[in-house]
């Protein structure tokens, strides 16, 4: 009697630097609203989509990629408390550009978590602005430095981005 023996090949598991967020992709109510939302907020030019009452949907980006794709595909309002997406961020070159998006944030009367922009914890150089979408997204945008004495941050026992 012969047994057959498969060979056990092992696989490299991909080095963790090759991932790369591609598309993020956000169930929204409205679909005109949030597209207008997202284009006026981070400047992003509708790439693409649908208006077919089946299917509706915008892909969001820029010249050289797609960075969002928005489905209108839910009822009711985003709830942080189940499980599932707890904020998107967007990480931004300087501390002006996060100022240029909270002018933006304020003239759409958006909801923005701590009065402002604040550091990612107590004496941290990094940090952002807090906020959410028309759909109640949590959303963050934020600088890796230049928040260097910036004041207290909003919340000691973790980092702001966990609570808000």
């Amino acid at each position: 009697m012969s047994i057959a023996t498969t060979e056990r090949t092992e696989t490299t598991p991909a080095d963790p630097a090759a991932f790369q967020t591609g598309h993020i992709g956000l169930n929204v109510t409205r679909l005109e609203r949030a597209t207008a939302f997202y284009q006026e907020v981070f400047g992003f030019q509708r790439l693409g989509g649908s208006d077919t009452a089946e299917r509706r949907y915008a892909f969001l980006g820029d010249s050289d990629r797609l960075v969002l794709t928005l489905w209108e595909q839910s009822a009711g309002d985003f709830s942080p408390r189940l499980p599932g997406l707890h904020h998107l961020s967007f990480q931004v070159e300087n501390l002006d550009q996060v100022r240029a998006v909270e002018q933006r944030l304020q003239a759409l009367s958006a909801r923005i978590y701590h009065e402002g922009i604040v550091p990612h914890a107590e004496g941290a150089a990094s940090g952002g602005l807090f906020f959410e979408d028309p759909d109640g997204i949590r959303l963050e945008v934020f600088v890796a430095r230049g928040l260097e004495g910036a004041g207290p941050a909003p919340t000691t026992d973790g980092p702001t981005c966990g609570f808000f």
